[in-house]
C-alpha cells in the first residue's frame, strides 16, 4: 500500500475552486497530524495547511482565509478546499503525515509524502 494519495488536482482559471484530496493507509491512518505543502517550478518546497488529529488547523498566512484543510478520521482522508486561486498557487501539492504536534510548518517534521498533484491556475 502506498501511504499517502493525493488526488484532485488540475487546470482552472484564476478565481476558481479547487478540492485536493489525500487518502492514507497504513500507518499513516495513525498520524498525529496531517499538512499540505506545495513546490512551484525551481522553488523550495513551502507549507500550506495542517491539521491535527483533534483538528486545530494552521495555515500558511498566503492560505490563511482562502483554503481550507479538513480531515475525516473515519475515512483516513485530509482535503484541502482551495478557493479564490491565483496563478501565483500553480504548484505541485503534496500531502505529508507527521507523528508531531509542533513545528508543522517544518518538513522534517514529516515522515510519509504523497506523490505530489499538479495544480495549474491560469490568469
Amino acid at each position: 500500500q502506498v501511504p499517502l494519495v493525493e488526488s484532485g488536482g488540475g487546470s482552472v482559471q484564476a478565481g476558481g475552486s479547487l478540492r485536493l484530496s489525500c487518502a492514507a493507509s497504513g500507518r499513516t491512518y495513525f498520524a498525529t497530524a496531517m499538512g499540505w505543502f506545495r513546490q512551484a517550478p525551481g522553488e523550495e518546497r513551502q507549507f500550506v495547511a495542517a491539521i491535527l488529529s483533534g483538528g486545530m488547523t494552521y495555515y500558511s498566512a498566503d492560505a490563511q482565509g482562502r483554503f481550507t484543510i479538513s480531515r475525516d478520521n473515519a475515512k483516513n482522508t485530509v482535503s484541502l478546499q482551495m478557493n479564490s486561486l491565483k496563478p501565483e498557487d500553480t504548484a505541485v501539492y503534496y500531502c505529508a503525515a507527521s507523528w508531531l504536534a509542533s513545528n508543522l510548518a517544518g518538513m522534517k517534521s514529516y515522515d510519509y509524502w504523497g506523490q505530489g498533484t499538479q495544480v495549474t491556475v491560469s490568469s
